[in-house]
């Protein structure tokens, strides 16, 4: 992957301004593909259409996903490429393509908006994205959501992407499938149990290992996170700020960092107002896993056309479902270990965050409670 030097805000491309890599936030569709542009930055093993990285993402999921060219992801994607995402995990292109086709069937009038894409890395490391986009559809046909609805949905997805040459060869998937499934008037409880029963048939059980280590023995939370995966000083502040909020729970520190008139784009299509939304939220997901460890994964960033900086963080969350708050599909606090995989990204101008678009999928977190509760039933026998 980018190394430090050379992922630094995006600036990872031969030397020229970052300005002049696309940015998805003011330009219509039309000019995010554009038509005989020459390319503005060096992409070694790219194909020809492509002028930067992020006319790559943009353009090759139009084409597969809009225009129905699936077979692009033999070469778009490594044979043996993995996709993590919050329902599982698949190790290999077919599957790819499998389950394009079968979402592609189900959810036809489904168009994904690209909202912003932020990035880091060159040609000669591979470039990494994390690609936020706004899907609308219509629940039309048949497949995992069952008989068709008839009923429209608006819901976020983040995907972050390692690539080389043209092709992915990692990705992480965070797909808002809880918003969806509320939205096309489906029973979030049967989804989940559902869901859970075809892991659990699998033979594929969740695993308690206890404690996730936030806290060692009776000493406090570390003071400081740890910094190695930051390329600037804004990426060092900006993992700083969440280790203290996440980790530490000093949620007055959102009133310093988040300025007071920031707004919140979150789970379920939230979209909240203000200090004391964003310290309500956040408050009540540890309410709901007290124990958490926050974990990020990732973080890179770009300068904004608009001001400021545009910063995305990718993050795991390590924890028990021991409380109740803002997961109010789990119900009564079950104990059950849960792992959240969740993605944000943030505008920062002058020195405070202004947006900040959070996305986990609570439906994964409710489908591992209830493959858990699967696993504690006692086995029935004939004898």
């Amino acid at each position: 992957m980018a190394t430090k030097e050379q992922g630094t805000n995006g600036s990872g491309n031969g030397g020229k301004p970052a300005g002049q890599v696309l940015q998805a936030e003011r330009r219509d569709f039309v000019d995010l593909v554009p038509e005989n542009r020459e390319r503005v930055q060096p992409m070694r093993g790219f194909d020809p259409i492509y002028t930067d990285i992020v006319d790559y993402i943009i353009r090759c999921t139009h084409r597969i996903w809009d225009e129905r060219d699936v077979g692009l992801i033999y070469s778009h994607y490594t044979h043996d490429c993995v996709v993590y995402s919050a329902l599982g995990t698949t190790y290999t292109r077919e599957e790819v393509v499998q389950n394009t086709i079968q979402r592609m069937f189900m959810l036809p009038e489904r168009r994904g908006m690209a909202t912003q894409v932020i990035w880091n890395g060159n040609e000669d490391d591979g470039f990494y994205t994390s690609h936020l986009v706004t899907g609308t559809g219509r629940h039309t046909q048949p497949g995992i959501y069952g008989r068709p609805t008839g009923r429209t949905f608006v819901a976020r997805t983040i995907a972050d992407c390692m690539v080389y040459e043209n092709k992915i060869y990692r990705e992480w998937l965070v797909v808002d499938t809880m918003a969806q499934v509320k939205q096309i008037g489906l029973d979030p409880q049967a989804f989940a149990e559902n869901l859970a029963r075809s892991y659990f048939e699998k033979g594929l059980l969740a695993v308690d290992m206890g404690e996730n280590r936030r806290l060692i023995g009776q000493y406090p939370p570390e003071s400081e996170p740890d910094l190695e995966i930051a390329n600037t000083d804004l990426e060092r502040q900006v993992l700083q700020w969440l280790h203290e909020i996440h980790n530490r729970r000093m949620f007055g520190k959102i009133r310093d960092v988040y300025a007071p008139t920031v707004q919140y784009h979150g789970p379920l299509m939230k979209e909240l107002y203000g200090h004391g939304a964003v310290t309500h939220q956040t408050v009540g997901l540890w309410a709901s896993i007290p124990d958490g460890f926050f974990m990020p994964q990732h973080i890179c960033s770009v300068p904004c056309e608009e001001g400021g900086t545009k910063v995305a963080i990718r993050w795991v969350i390590e924890g028990h479902h021991l409380g109740w708050g803002v997961l109010e599909e789990l119900g009564a606090p079950t104990g059950k270990r849960v792992q959240v995989m969740g993605m944000t990204h943030l505008h920062i101008r002058d020195g405070r965050i202004v947006d900040d678009w959070t996305n986990y999928d609570e439906m994964s977190i409710l489908m591992q409670v209830k493959l858990a509760q699967m696993a504690d039933r006692p086995v029935i026998t004939d004898d």
